[in-house]
């Protein structure tokens, strides 16, 4: 995947008026090969999570090009990709379709997704009767159970008990072995560091540093 000269703008509307625009992400350009384990490591409000959801397709550039190179990408983030009005076992069946599965394969993965996630029979209440670390489990079991060639992490270690914390990162320790690309955000640079040879930075919407991870988490320190 390609991101080339990548600029993402928007508006912060007032009450009465259109608002200040603001540049998100300012002339990014990124290379992700297959097998790639990238981290992505920047202060609040960046540009990290855009970043990724651009790398999803769930956000179009206002300017820049985007080349998947015919990978497939699947994108988990907390805060985003169900409807809260569906039960979970539909928000599972949903993500499986929304990432190119038939129905019948999306429906088959419903017993390992809710296995997984620990809900019990809170699988078939609605998503809007969940907690945040329910949310969490949901979407966090859903993703990880396809296989995409881009996987793309959005700050996923915190949701959940002690025990569905280690379940899940003892599981994307295991991805991590694997050769598909995933690029990886978090504000944990030592997590960043066990897991990513290779760290990007992000400051003010802009690629401040793109390479070894040590160097780049040492660049990023000194700042």
């Amino acid at each position: 995947m390609k991101l080339s000269g990548v600029n993402v703008v928007y508006s912060e509307r007032g009450l009465f008026h259109a608002g200040e625009r603001v540049s998100a992400l300012r002339d990014v350009s990124i290379h992700v090969r297959p097998g790639d384990k990238i981290g992505v490591i920047g202060s609040n409000g960046a540009g990290k999570s855009t970043l990724l959801r651009v790398m999803a397709g769930v956000l179009k550039p206002d300017s820049g090009l985007v080349d998947n190179e015919g990978m497939s990408s699947a994108f988990l983030s907390l805060s985003a990709g169900f409807d809260d009005e569906l039960t979970g076992v539909h928000n599972i069946v949903m993500h499986g379709m929304l990432m190119g599965m038939t129905r019948r394969q999306a429906t088959a993965r419903v017993g390992t997704v809710a296995e997984m996630s620990g809900l019990g029979e809170a699988i078939h209440r609605r998503v809007s009767t969940y907690s945040t670390g329910m949310r969490g489990r949901l979407c966090f079991s859903s993703a990880v159970d396809l296989d995409p060639d881009i996987l793309l992490l959005d700050e996923i270690f915190s949701v959940g008990d002690q025990e569905f914390r280690r379940k899940s990162e003892q599981l994307m320790r295991e991805r991590f072995q694997q050769e598909k690309a995933i690029v990886y955000v978090s504000h944990n640079v030592n997590m960043v560091k066990r897991l990513c040879p290779r760290a990007i930075w992000i400051d003010q919407g802009r690629l401040k540093a793109d390479g070894a991870v040590d160097d780049v988490i040492s660049a990023y320190r000194a700042a």
